[in-house]
């Protein structure tokens, strides 16, 4: 009996699913038949044709009538008792099923299944046993296999290049796994390791890392493709990379799923993500990828890339997550820009790492754990002069435009305390009582300088020295510079005295130019207070460095508009300079009482003319034209200090959109109106003097033509001839009309189109949050909608009722709404008004100009030692210098063993000095270390509950049902155990009644 017993002869019935049906219907009819023939069923099924056929057909065996007359002859043979009859026949059956299942699998392997399964290798029947065991958790099919066969082969694969131990992991079965783990010569192990990070089975992880071939770390290279050449198939990658592509490693797979507990581990084992080169690197290695497969090598940077920016990998693998994330970010954006087939890939991975940095700064609940993330290692980056915080973290995210971490409440409450810095109680005041500061300061700023200048660490010194005073004080210088400006222009309001024809002068004698070109009182008020603003550009040029200075667009501006002043007041000197000259020929030279009656020389005579018969090109006017520019980009920088308004700030964000939008409208434009210009001008040049205006007969007439024609200030007219060609006029007009509808028409409403949209773009993005926050509540109130059904019918009844309610509902909507479009506008009205603070949160430029001019004690102070600094570090240099010298001088033998055994204390040193550091972080973790790991365990802690709260989904079920499965195997077991154990007692209890009756 135990010989006819197939691999499910306990009776128990396998699970059976449809896509292993063909395969799994023929061996339970195998099993059924074998059970029926040992159970006393042999002279029924000798004597009953029928029931053998039926019995068969209800096992899924079809048996043909030779192999029925086949069996038949067996039974009639002489000599054979029932048993033999029972046995034979029930061969002949085995023998049946074995030739129709044989012939049906052969079938399926020419089916569909084919194309799967390359080698086109058959599995035994031993094979199919033991991978459908695997595959449902059978552990002591699978345990006995194991143990008792030695043909078995365990790394043979399903016909989709499965093993049984992926079949396992796959399914869950730790007991499976952990049995096949102990058997040597495994193979795919590297590719059951994926497979159970990509479902986050942790226990199913663990047990195979504890693998013999993991000890060292050398499995966990940066890739397989880049390991040492194995000949071995551990990662094999389903033959063909059919779950995973070859470039990816256990580590970079579980930061993609981001299962925390696995990268930890992983982590643990020295497992890492290494950085991808530079996309313009130049090395061999990357060049080589590159000519095999450009495509597969970008994909694997993205993939690395992918890892590097999971929350996972980013809170568990850093000393510094924050710092990590936001330098991560901003590489990412730039690739955004570099690989613009991946774009969109780039820049959900930089905002993934932005999301990270804002979710820990998020978690933060007291202030010194804000101060950690703002500042960075305060232990290492020391704060500034006065104990004001570095903000570093701050900085870098304002340079990298992580909006939303600038302006986070805990950010901007951390901001807002530093800016009333020594002035806490001002915080909480009325807005008038602020106005009457500023007042204050207004009128006494002379006094609190001059304060300054004595004992600036005084207490006046520490205010004024405040953020808030800081600002106050540069506006109000600003704005006495442009009252300055306002002032100097005051005495032409009404009108000039003299007519540009007309010749003033104080006395007969006086050269006329000289009264013109004079410096009045408030243009030497305001070329003061333009050297005081060179001052502070060149002290910000200093501290910051020209690249970073000139990444500020208003600092370019300012660069502007006071170079336009200096080349301003320059032309108006050099000509009161020449007028001078002029007005001292005059006074040596001339004795004539009246000028207007002398003979001068032509270059003296020339600056007693009136304005009407200067030259284009004279100073002064060149100095009166740019002063104009100069004075109107003076009144522009009023822009820069309107962030600090929350009214104003937002409109000047807008309005900055709306100048960048401009700029990329200017190209289309340009080469737009470029076109229509030179075509028109070939087409009208020839009829100079023969139109009845100049329009298009020169290059400057068609430019005026064309540019005001966009205003409508142009005439159709500008297109008719004099002249009876036709032929040109039409082509005119067609071309005229062409450029009208173009432009005006087209372009412009395009241009009013991006303005709109540039203004409403802030508005879309809160419509995207929209969409999120309603996928998340459908998600929550799937599970009320069955308690909102039962209320509706209620509610059917008070319709009345409810359309008041629903009137009050969208007045209180529309209100949210608009509180919503104001959110995204507020993110970057608090973003623009962080920058504008943190340049005041500098030490440094507490003056503004003009008072900056004077140099203070304390600059005087910082100044002697700053040179004392730089005499130390020559000093050093020279040693250096020295010392190298006299090494040169040393016999060539001795130094190179000299240098050998220096190259050894080095790294000797070094290293010890490495060990050192790290045993001392260890053991003695900064202040910085202690706050950073205490958020980065709430965060994870609150991701792990985030993704616990999550309904069960249908792979949950599925596992539950398998691991219900794998118990009902396991009792099964034990079933069958008992049964064997009572079976043999009772053989001996009636081995020992036969015994007692046979004595007598």
């Amino acid at each position: 009996m135990k010989g006819l017993k197939s691999g499910w002869g306990n009776g128990e019935e396998k699970p059976v699913s449809g896509a292993q049906l063909h395969r799994e219907l023929p061996e339970r009819g195998r099993a059924s038949v074998a059970r029926a023939a040992s159970a006393g069923e042999p002279a029924m099924f000798a004597a009953n044709e029928s029931f053998v056929v039926s019995h068969a057909a209800l096992c899924g065996i079809p048996i043909s009538g030779t192999e029925l007359l086949a069996m038949q002859e067996q039974t009639e043979e002489d000599g054979e008792s029932e048993q033999g009859h029972t046995q034979r026949h029930a061969h002949h059956t085995f023998e049946a099923v074995q030739r129709r299942h044989t012939t049906l699998r052969e079938k399926g392997r020419r089916g569909p299944a084919y194309m799967f399964n390359e080698k086109g290798t058959s599995l035994t029947a031993e094979e199919e046993r033991f991978l459908d065991a695997a595959e449902y958790g059978n552990i002591p099919v699978v345990r006995k296999m194991l143990d008792e066969s030695k043909t078995l082969n365990v790394n043979c694969v399903d016909y989709m290049g499965q093993s049984a131990l992926q079949l396992a992991v796959g399914n869950e079965h730790l007991e499976v796994t952990e049995l096949l783990l102990k058997r040597e010569a495994l193979a795919r192990v590297g590719d059951a390791l994926l497979l159970a990070i990509s479902k986050g089975y942790v226990r199913i992880v663990e047990a195979i890392l504890a693998h013999p071939e993991f000890e060292g770390g050398l499995r966990f290279a940066p890739s397989p493709l880049e390991q040492e050449p194995r000949y071995d198939d551990f990662y094999a990658y389903d033959e063909d990379g059919t779950r995973f592509s070859q470039d990816i490693t256990p580590v970079i797979l579980a930061a993609h799923c981001q299962e925390y507990e696995i990268v930890h581990i992983l982590l643990l084992k020295g497992a890492r993500i290494d950085k991808p080169h530079d996309h313009f690197c130049k090395c061999g290695e990357c060049m080589e990828k590159q000519k095999q497969d450009s495509f597969s090598h970008s994909r694997s940077r993205m993939n690395a890339y992918k890892g590097l920016a999971s929350a996972a990998y980013l809170s568990l693998s850093s000393e510094d997550p924050v710092l990590t994330a936001l330098e991560l970010s901003n590489e990412l954006s730039q690739l955004a820009n570099i690989e613009t087939e991946f774009k969109n890939d780039y820049r959900k991975l930089s905002m993934q790492c932005k999301d990270f940095v804002v979710g820990v700064l998020d978690l933060c609940r007291n202030t010194e754990e804000v101060e950690a993330i703002l500042n960075g290692d305060v232990d290492h980056d020391l704060p500034s002069d006065h104990n004001r915080p570095c903000l570093s973290r701050v900085k870098l995210a304002i340079k990298y435009e992580v909006k939303k971490f600038v302006a986070h409440p805990n950010c901007q409450q951390q901001l807002l305390t530093l800016w009333y810095e020594n002035l806490s109680g001002l915080r909480q005041q009325p807005i008038g009582v602020k106005c009457l500061t500023v007042l204050g300061v207004m009128v006494g700023l002379p006094f609190l300088a001059v304060a300054y200048w004595i004992m600036p660490y005084s207490k006046l010194g520490r205010v004024l020295r405040s953020p808030f005073t800081k600002f106050v004080a540069h506006a109000v210088s600003f704005t006495i510079f442009l009252g300055l400006l306002v002032l100097n222009a005051s005495d032409r309001f009404v009108g000039v005295k003299n007519l540009p024809n007309e010749t003033i002068t104080d006395h007969p004698r006086q050269v006329f130019r000289v009264k013109t070109t004079q410096f009045s009182w408030t243009e030497m008020l305001i070329m003061k207070w333009v050297l005081g603003m060179i001052w502070s550009e060149c002290k910000e040029i200093w501290e910051e460095g020209p690249r970073e200075y000139i990444m500020h667009l208003w600092n370019i501006l300012d660069f502007g508009m006071l170079s336009i002043f200096v080349a301003s007041f320059t032309a108006r000197f050099m000509a009161f300079l020449r007028a001078s000259h002029a007005q001292l020929y005059v006074d040596l030279y001339v004795t004539s009482t009246d000028l207007s009656n002398a003979s001068l020389p032509a270059e003296v005579a020339y600056f007693t003319y009136a304005r009407n018969r200067w030259l284009p090109s004279d100073p002064q006017l060149i100095s009166e034209g740019l002063y104009s520019i100069a004075v109107v980009l003076s009144f522009s920088r009023i822009a820069y200090i309107l962030p600090a308004n929350e009214s104003f700030g937002p409109l000047q964000i807008s309005l900055g959109r709306t100048v960048k939008d401009i700029f990329k409208f200017m190209v289309i434009f340009i080469m737009v109106f470029l076109a229509f210009m030179i075509g028109m001008f070939n087409l009208y040049s020839y009829y100079l003097g023969a139109k009845y205006n100049p329009a298009f007969t020169t290059v400057e007439e068609s430019f005026k033509t064309l540019f005001w024609s966009i205003f409508g200030l142009s005439e159709v007219i500008s297109v008719v001839l004099k002249y009876d060609h036709k032929f040109i006029e039409n082509i005119g007009y067609v071309l005229y009309g062409v450029y009208n509808v173009t432009m005006v028409i087209v372009l412009l409403n395009m241009l009013i189109a991006m303005i709109n949209h540039s203004y409403q773009e802030i508005e879309k993005k809160k419509n995207m949050k929209k969409k999120r926050k309603k996928k998340q509540k459908k998600k929550q109130n799937r599970k009320k909608m069955k308690q909102k059904e039962k209320k509706r019918k209620k509610k059917k009844r008070k319709k009345k009722r409810k359309k008041k309610e629903k009137k009050k509902r969208k007045k209180n909507m529309k209100k949210k709404r608009q509180k919503k479009r104001r959110e995204d506008a507020d993110v970057e009205w608090k973003f623009a008004r962080a920058k504008l603070w943190l340049s005041y949160f500098d030490e440094g430029r507490t003056l503004p100009p003009p008072f900056n001019l004077v140099p203070s004690p304390k600059s005087f102070y910082y100044m002697a030692l700053r040179t004392r600094a730089s005499f130390v570090r020559l000093s050093k240099a020279r040693g250096r210098r020295h010392g190298s010298q006299r090494d040169v001088d040393v016999p060539s033998s001795r130094t190179k063993v000299g240098s050998c055994w220096r190259a050894l204390a080095a790294l000797f040193l070094s290293c010890s000095q490495d060990e050192y550091t790290v045993r001392n972080t260890i053991k003695h973790p900064t202040r910085y270390q202690k706050l950073m790991k205490r958020l980065i365990k709430r965060y994870v802690l609150k991701a792990q509950t985030d993704s616990e709260n999550d309904e069960i989904n249908e792979g949950e079920l599925k596992e539950i049902k398998q691991d219900i499965s794998s118990l009902r195997y396991e009792l099964l077991e034990e079933k069958s155990q008992a049964t064997e154990e009572l079976a043999d007692l009772i053989q001996q209890l009636g081995d020992r009644l036969s015994k007692s009756t046979k004595k007598p």
